[in-house]
């Protein structure tokens, strides 16, 4: 990572580099880019910055869409997926004015900066530590068609249960027994190392990587904690790694919330905690769970807004078929110790003052990370201001297996969405958290809802091949 100028340009010269990929994300949270060769970096791209057309990566501006991309200089590291010796960086969105040019204020990086001023305004804490665990399948082949006459989806990984007959070495993991399971049933162990390894080398420092539940080629990789919008930074080329190192062993990665019927989903459960001064905010030996008044209040906004939160933190229709009883997947609006029933879990395992925490286990990865890890932080600073405290709203503590409880004491409790189209309702209904400070433009916000809109009425009008097996002969 470069920090000065001269920092760039001398890994650009150490590096031998010859081209500038200049990494842009859009408002669903995918890469875009722009390259221009090294020769061509100079200090006025810092200051003009490379220009992009706005509309075009999904933002409704008032303005001319016409913006500039300002690269971030501390972002930038060595592209091991280019062939040409390429320099990657990521930065932020400005609107091009006169004298200077100012940040668009719904670029993503620019919000989850916008939300971490605004944490420090509020004289809360001024550091919020994160940590996503990163589930997704890898798969040996994955092929789909949408059309009028064939609508099909097929795919195939070598250990997965339903090959039993045909593996032919007998390297096959029982259904939803693959956690942790070791080789020779653990086929992708070298991508995965190799995954971590690239990982570390662009400046992320990763806890451990390991098989998920799901038999069918489910795995995690969890990074340690880290500031939060770095943190947003971070998640990006993990993302991004995790998939070209997958292609290069012939495989390939999906952090699809549900991509096969029966089996284990894939989430993004993001650990979360407050500094202030360098000292833990959330920490206090006599507080449940070793947790303190403002720990308590930051889950209670939490869970006050977890209805409008789950259209950003699971943006996807596939989201919500994660989200369902059974898998180990978060139903419950509530909170408690080692449960991974309730939506907020308390690690039993975190005992040191400064490691005290809680995390969020509903987000997936179809989400942006930079509007996810903002609007948590949002929803968590709205809890500590108005003190919503999670007990006396009833939001528990759940210290039992919620998916085991009698019907009737189930009917009592309040459940996430079980749509996208109703955690868009309540978005709509239920913002004003987000917008506090400015962090959150109201522009934004609409045109995030009319997008994810229009984007369920298409997924709604598409017949299911399971329609055809339930209704086709009545």
């Amino acid at each position: 990572m470069a920090r000065t100028q001269q920092e760039f340009m001398d890994m650009i010269r150490e590096n031998n580099i010859e081209m500038i990929d200049f990494k842009i994300v859009d408002i669903n949270g995918q890469y875009r880019h722009v390259t221009i060769p090294a020769c061509q970096f100079s200090a006025d791209t810092l200051k003009s910055g490379i220009g992009f057309d706005a509309s075009n990566y999904g933002y409704a501006v008032v303005e001319k869409s016409d913006m500039v991309f300002i690269p971030d200089l501390d972002t930038a590291v060595v592209d091991p997926f280019c062939a040409i010796p390429t320099l990657s960086v990521t930065g932020n969105a400005m609107i091009i004015d006169n004298p200077e040019n100012r940040p668009l204020d719904q670029y993503p990086r620019n919000i989850v900066l916008a939300a971490e001023d605004y944490m420090r305004q509020t004289g809360i804490a001024d550091t919020m530590l994160i940590l996503p665990e990163f589930e997704f399948y890898l798969f040996d082949q994955v092929g789909w068609d949408v059309r009028p006459n064939h609508i099909a989806m097929k795919l195939d990984v070598s250990q997965g249960h339903w090959n039993t007959d045909t593996q032919g070495q007998g390297v096959v993991v029982p259904f939803q027994k693959a956690y942790h399971v070791a080789k020779p049933f653990d086929r992708t162990y070298e991508c995965r190392s190799e995954m971590c390894l690239e990982m570390e080398k662009a400046g992320i420092a990763i806890k451990y990587h390991h098989p998920e539940v799901g038999a069918a080629g489910q795995f995690e990789i969890e990074p340690m904690l880290g500031e939060m919008s770095k943190m947003a930074d971070a998640t990006m080329m993990i993302k991004y790694i995790i998939h070209n190192v997958a292609l290069k062993y012939g495989l390939t990665a999906t952090f699809m919330p549900k991509p096969i019927y029966g089996e284990a989903g894939s989430g993004m459960h993001v650990h979360m905690l407050l500094l202030k001064d360098g000292e833990p905010v959330f920490s206090d030996d006599n507080g449940y769970a070793h947790l303190s008044e403002t720990a308590h209040w930051f889950m209670g906004g939490l869970l006050k807004h977890i209805a409008s939160l789950c259209a950003i933190t699971n943006p996807s229709t596939n989201s919500f078929k994660r989200l369902v009883p059974g898998f180990e997947a978060p139903v419950t609006i509530g909170y408690a110790t080692s449960n991974r029933s309730a939506v907020i879990r308390i690690p039993a395992y975190a005992k040191s003052p400064k490691m005290r925490r809680f995390e969020l286990r509903n987000p997936d990865a179809t989400c942006n990370p930079y509007l996810c890890y903002a609007a948590i932080l949002m929803a968590g600073l709205d809890g500590v201001k108005n003190k919503i405290d999670p007990h006396e709203n009833g939001w528990g503590p759940y210290d039992m297996n919620l998916f085991h409880l009698p019907e009737e004491e189930k009917a009592k409790l309040k459940a996430l969405p079980t749509r996208l189209e109703d955690a868009l309702d309540a978005l709509e209904a239920d913002h004003d958290y987000l917008t506090a400070g400015g962090v959150f433009p109201e522009s934004l916000i609409r045109n995030f809802i009319a997008n994810k809109r229009k984007e369920c009425l298409q997924m709604a009008a598409i017949p299911h091949p399971a329609e055809f097996d339930r209704y086709y002969n009545l």
